[in-house]
């Protein structure tokens, strides 16, 4: 029984976006990509000015979310990375 309700707990956190819900203008991939980049100072001034955010809502799914990983990782904090 544990073994039927497990994907059913997985794909419960799932969500969809309809494609008609979000406007043309949205944020997409290069504004993903700009917003990962300048995240950690985002997240800091989010911290004290309550009309900052660290994530655009609403943006066009997927390829902003893929846009702010390759902004996070290979152009911002997880680019850093010191070889020794």
């Amino acid at each position: 029984m544990p073994l039927i309700l497990l994907p059913l707990l997985l794909t419960a956190c799932a969500a969809q976006q309809i494609g008609g819900g979000v406007a043309d203008t949205a944020p997409g991939f290069w504004l993903g990509v700009w917003h990962g980049f300048i995240f950690p100072v985002a997240w800091v001034v989010s911290l004290f000015v309550e009309e900052v955010a660290i994530y655009a809502v609403p943006n066009n799914g997927g390829w902003y979310d893929f846009g702010y990983f390759v902004g996070i990782v290979f152009l911002g904090v997880g680019a850093r990375s010191a070889k020794r």
